[in-house]
């Protein structure tokens, strides 16, 4: 087989193969870009969740504790398979506070930890926004056919509908 001086039109510049997986570069992109924001709302949910889980205090205690830190476990384990999908797009994953406080949508704990019940109700909003990011990605991933990523989603929806549940039920009478 004779060798080729010009690179092939499945490699890229600096001679890396092309990604070549049935979805355009755009769409990798804009999803790529979607994943990048849902990936920054995990990973400022899990911190506020963190800090709750350190410094609640109050009769529910026990209970809070305990299942924050349920919490926080989960969504630390979720942050990687999503920055690994951002790879497997050829992109690379935010990874700085700072890129990360321009992609999220949530804001930042409170500087003084509030009281038990509305350390509740803030991590209940994180985890509709959270879902709302993620439901926000659907229809570009749909029409990409991106399976992967529906099915990440898919996976991240429900953890965060769920919990939101779970949390709000601590508030209702």
């Amino acid at each position: 087989m004779a060798k080729s001086s010009s690179k092939s039109a499945t490699t890229a510049k600096g001679g890396a193969p092309r990604i070549n997986i049935g979805i355009g570069e755009k769409d990798r992109a804009a999803i790529a870009q979607g994943l990048s924001r849902l990936l920054a709302d995990t990973y400022t949910l899990y911190l506020t969740t963190h800090n709750f889980h350190w410094n609640v205090t109050g009769p529910m205690f026990n209970s809070l504790h305990a299942m924050f830190m349920a919490q926080y476990t989960e969504l630390w384990n979720a942050v990687d398979p999503v920055a690994e999908r951002i790879r497997s797009l050829g992109h690379a994953a935010p990874g700085s506070y700072a890129e990360f406080g321009k992609l999220t949508s949530l804001a930042d704990a409170p500087a003084t930890p509030p009281q038990a019940l509305e350390m509740v109700r803030i991590l209940v909003e994180g985890h509709e926004a959270v879902a709302r990011t993620a439901r926000a990605l659907f229809p570009l991933a749909d029409k990409a056919g991106d399976e992967p990523t529906a099915d990440l989603l898919t996976q991240r929806l429900t953890v965060h509908e769920q919990t939101a549940w779970m949390l709000r039920s601590l508030l209702e009478d």
